[in-house]
């Protein structure tokens, strides 16, 4: 996807003059992504852990809700939800939202250099319905609550420092964060019909107690060049979507991932992939399964995305066939695996090992559609770089 091409990019500038002209309409952008060919080929037979999986990659179940994680004393959390990996010595970390009200939180699963389950933990408690979030480059976690005015807490992977809430980063539905190390900003995305995106700059990169908050503001048109407003009030004592004239809408945000100069971030209420290009300060969308021009749509309950190495971008399904699809920086989407048997479940937290073999997600309601049924998975296999 970071290959797609602006083709008007180099005209557009950053003043909001142009949201209301030609360059809005006129500009040319790539087509949304269409079925395909997916580069590991078809998906197999269930295996036992009821994961369909193209050839060469295995799956393993990492921990259940309510159960103790296999050579630990922790017992994992109900509804996993947005996670991610850290990389641990010569091991890594994989953290895990809770996404239950009240309590929510997060934890954590250690693992050794061959992937040995070491230890899992609580990282965050006494917090409210903990959907995604994101990693910061200083290797913490952003976990974000999904109810109104929520906060988000700036979290420790390995447990050893106390959460810390950042107020400055607005009182909303907050969904998913990423980081943008080159602008120095954090992406944010709003899970309501009528939401908004949003970008937090801190005072000083590293530090999140303080700094602003912008909300992005386009026309209504899918594709064209943004600009970026200052929130008046980010304690959403008015919702922060409100504050701002022309705020651009988003129906459902969900899942934010950033890589190459791009933002990329989905919602749900319209199944979309949306693509912003922080060089350019343009969006367009990167997939619609409306717009899909044979077959069936492959991806739909666009939920939580992950991105590896290769460029790929692998995105969860909420419901659905309950699917992770991967779009191709060639454009094409596809299936990588398939959770049979769960249907009233939704997939969460997809998040890569460090070198990039392992991809960790959960089903957050498992095979019962309970909270307290959630499961979390491994699979390992030659993935892409």
């Amino acid at each position: 996807m970071e290959r797609r091409t602006f083709l008007r990019a180099a005209a557009i500038g950053g003043s909001s003059a142009v949201l209301g002209g030609t360059l809005w309409r006129g500009a040319a952008y790539a087509a949304p992504a269409q079925p395909g060919a997916g580069p590991y080929g078809a998906l197999g037979a269930a295996d036992a852990n009821g994961i369909r999986l193209p050839s060469g990659f295995t799956s393993r179940v990492i921990a259940r809700s309510g159960q103790t994680v296999s050579g630990t004393s922790y017992a994992w959390h109900n509804a996993p939800d947005g996670g991610a990996c850290y990389a641990d010595g010569t091991g890594w970390i994989y953290v895990s939202n809770s996404e239950i009200n009240p309590s929510g939180g997060a934890s954590a699963v250690r693992f050794s250099a061959t992937g040995t389950i070491t230890a899992a933990y609580r990282i965050l408690s006494a917090t409210r319905q903990n959907c995604a979030g994101g990693r910061t480059p200083w290797n913490t976690w952003l976990s974000c609550e999904e109810v109104d005015r929520g906060y988000v807490y700036e979290t420790d992977p390995w447990g050893t420092k106390a959460a810390v809430r950042r107020d400055a980063m607005g009182r909303f539905k907050h969904e998913a964060a990423a980081a943008d190390p080159v602008r120095k900003v954090l992406y944010l995305t709003e899970d309501v019909t009528d939401g908004c995106f949003y970008r937090f700059r801190p005072t000083s990169w590293g530090d999140l107690s303080s700094g602003t908050l912008e909300v992005l503001v386009a026309g209504t048109a899918t594709s064209g060049p943004v600009t970026w407003s200052p929130v008046p009030d980010p304690t959403g004592a008015t919702a922060t979507r409100n504050q701002v004239s022309g705020a651009k809408r988003f129906n459902g945000g969900e899942g934010c991932h950033y890589a190459d100069d791009t933002c990329w971030f989905t919602t749900k209420g319209d199944n979309r992939v949306w693509q912003y290009n922080a060089a350019a300060q343009t969006i367009e969308l990167a997939y619609d399964d409306s717009l899909v021009t044979s077959g069936t749509a492959p991806l739909t309950g666009v939920d939580n995305v992950t991105g590896s190495a290769s460029g790929d971008l692998f995105v969860a399904e909420d419901g659905d066939t309950m699917d992770i699809c991967l779009i191709t920086p060639d454009d094409v989407v596809a299936p990588f695996l398939r959770v049979d048997g769960q249907s009233g479940s939704e997939i969460t937290g997809p998040a890569f090992s460090p070198d990039g073999t392992r991809l960790y997600f959960s089903s957050q309601r498992g095979t019962s559609g309970s909270s307290s049924g959630g499961i979390t998975y491994e699979v390992k296999g030659p993935f892409r770089t």
